[in-house]
């Protein structure tokens, strides 16, 4: 490539036991807008982790108007990279000018900062004040931060990792034209995404790893999502599809469901009702921080509530604890996989046991059964193609999309009766989320209540039944999906609770 920002040739980084990149060789163009594609465990993480200065590679070289060898985020950041994170990395006390000035190697005075702040935000239409405190930030303001943070070091690559997941559709959009108004100035933009449409409407480039390697390079417009996801599984899957047929009766009610935030940035739930019946999924989105937390604790138990504002089957369950709730067939995955779903230091046979333990008859004579843990555990890395050298390894061995896979199936293969799960596909590649997505229209099928809250407006769209939408703890009316379209969703999830808004 001609007009190359950044040429890698031959990048080789292995761990023991695995090589993570294997022989990568591609180019970023300048102002180019480039997708890095891959299914979980494909090598996209070490991949980036080299670029920005993480990570040293084996083998292989990187040139940027030169030999580029950063040997940590801040050289990286000398030569002009800049990455956001999946993650954000903000202190809720601090405010937004203190979070930036953490972030930079050589602040600017305070002053001048906060001027900088308002310049650029509003010059690339992302408005903030200085001055707010982060806390009280939406997850849409909480990015701006992070991006804003990083166009104050005038970055000539900018890496973002899963940018769109905490947005409404409203905010992707003005998300988008930031990012192609960057581009237009010159800036090349690594996009990682598993959103494939989202790829295909901002994306100039595609390159798609796949066991390390890579294995296409293409034009995201010029390619259906389809053949993408199937490039980067190397074989063909099918879309999640339910079973239609009549609903039961009602398995989960929820009746003015109200419970204070337990922390200063935390958001309280207000007077929320609803419920879901045998066989059906009903879905909730909202952008992260308007109380998904909140909700899946006080219907797992974590939080127990006043005794009729939850119920099972006709009879009040609010205020039993997690244990209790499980013996009754009320099992629950959070949103946070590595230290609140499983414990990170504990083997996947232990984290088995932390949940299976009754349900499973890993029980025996006040002991567990070791044997029949490990038995389960395997039947999970089976059933849901977790990529692990065994049940032994500890939980934090595994990546993100492969932790994700496990956790949600150690809940679905015990059976419940009600499963409350949080962003059930988060980080997941596009095969994997269409078979979590079809073992719990199973599950439904099979006559199970599934309450589905995500940020990812498309798996609702595709699999629930019935969507409401979380707004600073507040849920909005329960509408049938079929009819809804996306302008109503982003309408609902932004409070506009009180308008006609389905057609």
């Amino acid at each position: 490539m001609t007009n190359a920002l950044l040429t890698l040739e031959g990048l080789t980084k292995g761990y023991p036991g695995v090589v993570a990149n294997d022989d990568v060789s591609f180019a970023i163009g300048k102002g180019e807008i480039h997708a890095l594609l891959g299914e979980n465990g494909a090598g996209k993480s070490t991949l980036v982790k080299m670029i920005y200065g993480l990570v040293k590679p084996d083998r292989g070289t990187m040139d940027m108007d030169g030999s580029f060898a950063p040997v940590s985020p801040q050289a990286a950041r000398a030569a002009g990279v800049a990455m956001v994170f999946q993650h954000f990395s903000l202190f809720d006390a601090l405010d937004v000018a203190e979070n930036i000035a953490l972030g930079m190697d050589e602040p600017p005075a305070p002053r001048e900062l906060a001027a900088r702040i308002t310049e650029v935000s509003e010059a690339y239409g992302l408005p903030l004040s200085p001055h707010r405190v982060v806390g009280t930030l939406s997850a849409g303001e909480r990015q701006r931060v992070e991006i804003i943070r990083c166009l104050l070091q005038n970055p000539r690559l900018l890496i973002m990792d899963e940018p769109t997941s905490v947005l409404t559709p409203q905010e992707v959009d003005i998300l988008f034209d930031t990012l192609r108004k960057l581009a237009a100035e010159g800036t090349s933009i690594l996009y990682i995404s598993h959103k494939l449409e989202e790829i295909r409407a901002l994306c100039d480039t595609a390159t798609i790893l796949r066991g390390g390697k890579k294995v296409a390079t293409c034009t995201p417009a010029d390619t259906t999502a389809r053949e993408l996801a199937e490039m980067m599984v190397g074989a063909s899957f099918a879309a999640p599809k339910g079973q239609a047929g009549d609903l039961g009766e009602v398995r989960l009610a929820v009746r003015g469901l109200s419970l204070p935030a337990s922390d200063a940035f935390g958001t309280s739930l207000k007077d929320i009702s609803f419920e879901v019946r045998a066989g059906e999924v009903l879905g909730l989105g909202g952008v992260a921080g308007n109380g998904q937390d909140e909700l899946l604790s006080a219907l797992s138990g974590e939080r127990p509530v006043a005794a009729g504002m939850v119920a099972l089957d006709g009879k009040p369950v609010g205020n039993a604890g997690p244990e209790a709730r499980r013996g009754l067939g009320v099992l629950s995955a959070p949103e946070e996989r590595l230290g609140h779903a499983a414990v990170p230091d504990m083997s996947l046979v232990e984290n088995a046991a932390l949940t299976g333990a009754k349900r499973e008859g890993m029980l025996s004579r006040g002991f567990i059964d070791w044997g029949a843990a490990k038995s389960f555990a395997e039947r999970v890395i089976s059933q849901f193609d977790v990529r692990t050298p065994g049940s032994h390894v500890a939980a934090r061995a595994l990546s993100g999309g492969n932790l994700q896979k496990y956790v949600i199936g150690r809940e679905v293969l015990q059976r419940p009766e009600v499963l409350v799960v949080n962003q059930p596909t988060w980080g997941v590649d596009a095969a994997a989320a269409a078979a979590i997505r079809q073992a719990l229209l199973d599950l439904a099928a099979g006559g199970a209540a599934v309450v589905v809250i995500s940020q990812d407006l498309d798996e609702l769209i595709e699999i629930a039944d019935r969507f409401g939408a979380l707004n600073e703890g507040r849920l909005s009316d329960v509408r049938p999906v079929q009819g809804l379209s996306m302008e109503a969703i982003g309408l609902m999830m932004g409070g506009a609770h009180d308008l006609e808004v389905v057609k």
